[in-house]
């Protein structure tokens, strides 16, 4: 069968009744508050009890993000709804296809059961080994931003009839719209949880957005510094050093956010890190346990073939936890006698010439059997603060 472009003829007769019940309910608060499985399952049975003799429907959600190009959810009739998330590198699964195609031509596509000129859709995973003999693929574009699609697929020898066409025809602005609000959604959480990590994104989206607007916590803190970057880094060439970074940064962030905890900032070289609980002993050892394999990922490994040195603060305390800066650009951050504590202890690191150093009140609740290095005057604090080591 010959692929061409869809053309459908708005005189056709199609019921209205499964139409409007759809519409209605794709721009409904029931729609909107399903999951991505539950969206496209009962999209999906609303399509076949209308009357469509769909196969499989898949939906293609494009998004922004760091390391997905984007998601696939796939229904088939009696399965479980399957959902693919695709990395940027998977992407290419699609190309060649009329899915790339309508994306880049923003129309829509009927493809054949054996495609054109050489182009291939039966190959793709969702669609593999489903002896589907034709496929729409429906391009949901956006006023701006990424494009995602729907695709139809059938088992009938004869693909979709005319007024099967007709009735997606109208219900494609419906679906586009509801597709735009869900993928504005998880833009928007997954942009926040890159740049500023989940837990201060909660609170951003809950609305505490204005300057001055402040809370007392008690975490565990971690501070984690490279020692020597800074001559390193004189050394190196730019492009080498953000290699050499973000190289290192794979080792210590999922090592932090496995145990439950957050990273607050990037200082540079450093990483800033909370464990937040209201079990102070649980967010402590949390903490230390992301502190013993960082060190042990940095001892026997090569960072874009550059060998480094960390060392590691831990302390327990309150610190407050909130909006800070001016006018209309604010910053989340912690603050307070604790962070400032934090920091000295970390610099002790270097002094002292020792990988990880732990306050006392932390050492006790993570129950650590810490070594004692003496008590030692820090910068900013009058009297001299007893630090621990590991044994």
């Amino acid at each position: 069968m010959k692929v061409n472009s869809l053309a459908l003829d708005a005189t056709l007769a199609t019921p209205i009744a499964p139409v409007l019940s759809l519409i209605e309910w794709l721009s409904g608060d029931e729609s909107l508050a399903l999951d991505d499985v539950g969206f496209v399952g009962e999209v999906a049975q609303r399509l076949e009890r209308a009357g469509l003799p769909i196969h499989r429907l898949t939906l293609h959600l494009t998004t922004l993000h760091p390391e997905l190009m984007g998601r696939t959810i796939a229904w088939a009739p009696g399965e479980p709804v399957e959902v693919h998330d695709r990395e940027r590198s998977g992407w290419m699964l699609f190309s060649g296809s009329p899915i790339t195609r309508a994306i880049r031509t923003r129309q829509v596509i009927v493809a054949g059961e054996h495609g054109r000129d050489g182009e291939q859709w039966q190959n793709i995973d969702v669609f593999s080994g489903r002896h589907l003999r034709q496929l729409i693929v429906a391009p949901l574009c956006n006023a701006d931003g990424p494009v995602s699609v729907l695709g139809l697929g059938t088992r009938e020898s004869k693909g979709f009839a005319s007024t099967d066409m007709t009735y997606l025809k109208r219900l494609i602005p419906a679906l586009r719209t509801a597709c735009e609000l869900r993928v504005l959604r998880q833009t928007e959480l997954s942009l926040l949880d890159t740049y500023i990590g989940p837990m201060t994104a909660q609170r951003i989206l809950a609305g505490r957005i204005r300057q001055g607007e402040v809370e007392t916590i008690d975490a565990a803190l971690m501070l984690c510094d490279l020692r020597g970057f800074t001559e390193l880094s004189n050394e190196l060439k730019p492009q080498k050093v953000f290699e050499v970074l973000n190289s290192y940064f794979d080792t210590v962030i999922p090592a932090i956010g496995k145990n439950g905890g957050e990273v607050l900032k990037f200082m540079g070289d450093a990483v800033l890190a909370f464990f937040p609980s209201q079990d102070a002993d649980l967010c402590c050892r949390a903490a230390l346990a992301s502190s013993i394999e960082i060190l042990q990922q940095i001892k026997i490994h090569q960072f874009g073939g550059v060998k480094l040195n960390a060392g590691i603060a831990l302390h327990y305390g309150e610190v407050s936890y909130g909006n800070i800066g001016a006018g209309s650009r604010l910053d989340f951050t912690m603050i307070g006698p604790d962070v400032n504590l934090l920091s000295r202890i970390q610099t002790a690191c270097t002094t002292l010439q020792t990988p990880l150093l732990m306050s006392t009140s932390f050492n006790e609740y993570a129950h650590a059997d810490g070594v004692s290095v003496g008590a030692h005057l820090l910068k900013g604090f009058s009297e001299p603060v007893e630090l621990i080591k590991l044994a």
